[in-house]
């Protein structure tokens, strides 16, 4: 995923906040996006992605009350990471500012410009954790003084940090399910499902790594055959802790929380 240039955009399409990574896209690319999705008559129907092909740019955006973030890009990039990472900032800038709209923005601008700078390097998605951030860049009148970035900037696991320290060590785990049905008049049923999450409340030392083991549909018992207890599991998303490549091996959750 390559993005040459972030735009954050006014309801008319007023450029607020630019940032140009790669310099192949000019300034000026941003009123080609506004032809295109705000000087328009209906603007719910814009799709997220427009591409002119005459000039070479793409457009991937995001609208957040009354302000448009874009991304222009001029390479053949993973569409889903440029409107991930449009997401993304709109979480950052809400753990900052708490709204994000025009007013925030122009209050916040040289914030927004730390941060784009520290999440974005030449173009490719970098630090993105709004706890991370906040270690480093404040919104008080200073600036810390670090000798280094804080070690979770640098590390693996940019989600936990290191050097956490209870006196108790606890783990809860919530459970939620909701059961969806769907019957016809005759009383049979039509559809039904559940719809689940976890919820993992962790009060551990250090950096532990936990395992959780579930049953899913292509687990089988010892003759080889499907078991009638499997649970069938799917459309999973998991948090960015947990180890994908181990879940796929064994089907065992495997993470630090």
């Amino acid at each position: 995923m390559v993005a040459s240039a972030i735009f954050i955009l006014d309801s008319r399409g007023k450029t607020l906040i630019s940032r140009n990574f790669r310099g192949d896209v000019p300034v000026s690319a941003v009123n080609e996006f506004k032809k295109l999705a705000i000087d328009v008559e209906d603007r719910n129907a814009v799709n997220p992605f427009n591409r002119l092909e005459d000039l070479g740019y793409t457009f991937a955006h995001v609208k957040r009350e009354d302000i448009y973030l874009v991304a222009v890009t001029r390479n053949n990039s993973n569409a889903a990471v440029l409107i991930a990472f449009l997401y993304k900032l709109v979480e950052v800038m809400t753990a900052y500012f708490k709204v994000v709209n025009e007013e925030s923005i122009k209050d916040n601008f040289v914030i927004i410009y730390e941060l784009l700078d520290e999440m974005m390097d030449f173009g490719y998605p970098q630090l993105s954790e709004p706890r991370v951030l906040k270690e480093y860049i404040t919104q008080e009148s200073y600036v810390k003084d670090y000798a280094r970035p804080p070690p979770a900037a640098t590390n693996s696991v940019s989600w936990r940090s290191e050097g956490i320290k209870h006196n108790r060590n606890e783990v809860f785990l919530d459970v939620i399910e909701k059961l969806n049905i769907l019957i016809s008049g005759t009383g049979n049923v039509i559809r039904s499902e559940v719809q689940g999450s976890m919820m993992v409340k962790c009060y551990l030392s250090g950096m532990p790594e936990l395992k959780l083991g579930l049953n899913d549909k292509l687990q089988f018992d010892s003759s080889g055959n499907r078991s009638a207890h499997a649970v069938e599991l799917e459309d999973i998303k998991f948090h960015q802790c947990v180890r994908l490549n181990q879940f796929e091996q064994n089907r065992t959750i495997s993470f630090i929380p």
